[in-house]
């Protein structure tokens, strides 16, 4: 199992998961800035270097094909989360 970060909320629960797991973890470059995910030192982070949080569907189909190649056939839980109201 792959975990797709959208929100820096989100990067940080996926990364606690990931941690008990040793799972992989890929966000987008709004979820966490270059100089912080630089100084992490988690195995298993990635970071595109495009934002993911307007989720536009043909940027995180290709965000997707990217982690199906990095992880073939794994299952990738996406972030997702009820709109503002």
């Amino acid at each position: 199992m792959v975990f797709l970060a959208i929100t820096p909320t989100g990067l940080t629960e996926a990364l606690r998961l990931a941690a008990d797991s040793g799972r992989s973890v890929w966000c987008g470059s709004d979820a966490i800035t270059e100089e912080d995910y630089g100084a992490r030192k988690e195995k298993g982070l990635s970071r595109f270097i495009y934002p993911l949080g307007a989720r536009d569907p043909l940027i995180l189909e290709g965000a997707l094909d990217t982690i199906d190649q990095h992880h073939p056939g794994e299952v990738v839980w996406v972030e997702a989360a009820t709109p503002a109201e």
